[in-house]
Parts: structure tokens; sequence; C-alpha cells
């Protein structure tokens, strides 16, 4: 059974029962992915997964049931279970539908067929010849992947909501191993975009001389210095503590930022965006896992905290209006929130401005650990890291080895200059993030 049939089965289900208020939430996703070892083919990967999801509100309560099957007989037994498990809930706080009849952005979206498998294929060992071809360092182990994936989603609601999304995507991971005879090194790049505008030998010889820098890096001194962060690394931080600017977090009193809208919470300098249509976004989309229009906001704006992110039920909670960041994790997921594109705005330093202002201090453009070193709620991080010393204003040295510590409340507070090109390195579904390189005073090194 097509969707549209089975929404229209689910439909009748729900009257027939006497369930009035529900949503109807139908996401596939189709994907492919090859891996290239050794120029052959080492891995290669089809899945097509998902399935519907419904939320009904059965006196007061939000109940929720999927399935992947589409049939007459999965319509009636979804809304049975939905509504047998709102019956058997607690009451908590009032659950919300979304309304119909907003306006959206509107946009085009990539919604041209999947890459042919050869096509893949062909672009995973264009990739890796390219990586060989980049730098003799480059040996054994090194593997590049090209993948794709293509996504829809449906909601529809007993309020008039009706709605559908579909994109697809495609990318190139390229793994680079070098090495100086004696040590390994090695480092990788992600890039999204159409298979036949990707500039495969520029993202190779950026990769190959990442690796190979890492073979000549010495261990970085320990001390307080000024720290600038490379758009990568600043995107993995950001990434890490966007959890912060959630409002279902902060009501759950997982996040400081609870009370503090309108307050200073960062430097001037910083200026925090969710923006569902930046331009480099591979999944830009037009509503939110409610239905809700999506809109670019400003999070902090010169570094003051102009709203957190909320969904229906967090807003009403809090006397606002939902800022469309509903989500899920998966189609039988609960609704919770997250953001869209979530970058720092560009400032007006180029690099080597930057550079000169951080004087003698770490360019820091990796790190690791951060599932474990980084305490979302605290705000506290210890991460091991790996960049170049900055002396008398310019790049230099290679370092490894070495942690960085600090506050990420702290550091929003503590960024004293922003560079003028944002990037998205962490780019790869409805939800990204990105940064410019930023100068951060008196974080704390840790080396020999």
């Amino acid at each position: 059974m097509e969707f549209q049939a089975f929404k229209q089965a689910v439909i009748a289900a729900a009257a027939a029962r006497g369930v009035a208020e529900y949503e109807l939430y139908y996401q596939t996703a189709e994907s492919t992915s090859v891996e290239v070892f050794r120029d052959q083919v080492n891995d290669f990967t089809a899945a097509v997964d998902g399935g519907v999801c419904l939320r009904c509100v059965v006196n007061g309560k939000m109940g929720y049931a999927s399935t992947e099957e589409l049939s007459e007989a999965a319509a009636q037994a979804l809304v049975r279970r939905a509504a047998d498990n709102a019956a058997v809930l607690e009451a908590d706080t009032p659950e919300v539908l979304g309304q119909g009849g907003k306006d959206y952005e509107a946009f085009a979206p990539q919604a041209d067929e999947m890459p042919a498998t050869d096509a893949l294929i062909r672009t995973a060992l264009d990739a890796q010849k390219a990586l060989y071809a980049a730098d003799p360092a480059v040996v054994d182990g090194t593997v590049t992947d090209a993948l794709a994936q293509r996504l829809k989603i449906a909601i529809s609601n007993s309020n008039g909501l009706d709605l559908e999304y579909e994109n697809t995507l495609s990318a190139v991971m390229l793994h680079a191993v070098a090495t100086d005879g004696t040590e390994k090194a090695d480092d990788f790049t992600l890039k999204t975009g159409a298979l036949d505008t990707l500039d495969l030998p520029a993202l190779a010889a950026q990769t190959a001389a990442a690796a190979k820098a890492r073979l000549e890096a010495d261990v970085a001194p320990t001390g307080a210095y000024p720290v600038v962060f490379s758009p990568e690394a600043m995107s993995e931080l950001l990434g890490t503590y966007s959890p912060v600017f959630s409002s279902e977090n902060a009501q759950k009193g997982l996040s400081l930022l609870a009370g503090k809208e309108g307050e200073a919470i960062a430097a001037p300098s910083v200026t925090l965006v969710d923006d569902p249509f930046y331009p480099g976004s591979p999944m830009p989309i037009p509503f939110d896992a409610e239905g809700s229009p999506a809109h670019c906001k400003n999070v902090i704006e010169n570094g003051t905290l102009k709203t957190l992110l909320y969904n229906l039920k967090t807003a009403a909670a809090a006397g606002r209006e939902t800022t469309g960041n509903a989500a899920k994790s998966g189609y039988g997921a609960k609704i919770s929130v997250s953001p869209f594109t979530l970058y720092l705005a560009p400032g007006g330093c180029t690099e080597d401005e930057l550079l000169q202002k951080a004087g003698s201090g770490v360019y820091i453009n990796s790190l690791g650990g951060l599932h474990a070193g980084a305490n979302v709620i605290s705000g506290d991080f210890s991460l091991q890291s790996a960049g170049f010393m900055i002396e008398n204003g310019k790049k230099t040295r290679a370092v490894k080895s070495f942690t960085v510590a600090g506050n990420f409340y702290q550091l929003l507070k503590q960024i004293t200059a922003v560079a003028d090109t944002v990037k998205l390195p962490r780019a790869t579904g409805i939800t990204s993030f990105g940064a410019p390189r930023v100068l951060v005073e008196g974080l704390t090194i840790a080396g020999k």
C-alpha cells in the first residue's frame, strides 16, 4: 500500500475509534555507500528504511505508535496501539499538535534521482587515485568513500496539516594515511555536493597535507594561551554543546542557559544563527518535525541570548511561540528539539589578521575524545588536540598530543575575534554545524 492510501486508512480507523486529534509522520531514507581500499571496492552498502509514526491525543495525553508495514490491518492496529498508550500515561504537560494553514518559505529542494552505483564507485576510485597522486607520503591504509542519501518526509494531522518533503544529498570522504618511513599519521575530509561538482584533486591535496603535517608534529608546551580554533574544531565544539540551546533541556535542568534569555552570555563578537535554508546545508527543509514553519533566527545576537530553540510543547510550557525546531531522531522517535544549520556568524577578520591578533598561541584544527571529555551539562571540557603553534602572528610548527581544557559557557565569553569565512564541515543531514575561525583567550593547554 502506498503512503497516501495508508493515510486514508488511518484517518478512517481514527474516526471509527473516536480519536479526533492525531498526527501521522512518515519518513523513508534510501542510502547507498561505496568504500574503496587499494583501488578496489572494499565495501558496498545499499539500504532503504523507514516507516510511519502516529501520535494521538486522548484526554490531553499523547500516545505514540509506529509501524513499518503499510496495510489496512496495520492502520487499524496503529490507531489502537497509539490510543491505548495514551490511556495509560500519567498526565504531564498539555500536548499540542501543529495547525494547518501556515506560511512556509519557498525553496527548491535537491530532489534529483539518487546517483547511480557506478557513479559512486567511480568517484570513490578517483578520490583514492587523487590521494595517492597528491603526495608520495600517502600509503596503504588510505580509504575513500562515496555515498548518497534520499530522504522523504510527510506530515499530516487532524488540524489540516498536510506537508511533504523530499531531498537528495551526495558526499565523498577521503581518509589519508601518510608515513615518513618510521611513523604513520592520518586525517580525513568529508565534502557534500553533487558528485560531478566535487574537486577531488583539491580535496585530496588538502587531506594528504593534513595527514603529513601530523608526522612532523611535536607535543605542545604546557601553558595558558590564546587559541585559534579552525572551522572544523569549532564546529565540533558547537555540535557537542548544541543541546545547551534546547528549551527541552533547559526545562529539565540540563542546561545552564535556563532563564537566561535576554541576558549577555557571550562576547559582543558572537552571533549564533540557526538557519534551515543556509546555502551550505545539504538538507534544507521548510518545516520541522511537527509541521511548524522553519525559519532563520539568531540564537545569540552580539553576545545576547535572544532565544532558546523550542518545539510546540516546550513553547507552550514557557508561554512562548515555537521556533520551529521540533525534531525526530527517527520516524518512531518522540518529538525533541534540535537545530537545523547552527553556525557562528562571520566576523571582520581574515585568517592572517586573526593570527596576528593571537600573537603567540596555539592553532587547533583537530579535537578528539568529545564523547568522554566534554560535559554537556556543566560545560567543562578536556580534549585531546592537534594543530600548530602560533608564533609572531603566524602558524609555524605542527603540534600534537596535547589537551585543551576550558568551559564552553566561559569560552563563549572569551571569544575576542571571529574570522570572515564560515565553513560547514559537519554537514551530512538535516542537522549541520558550522563556524569560521575564532580566537579565544585564556584556555589551558597541557602538553610537555
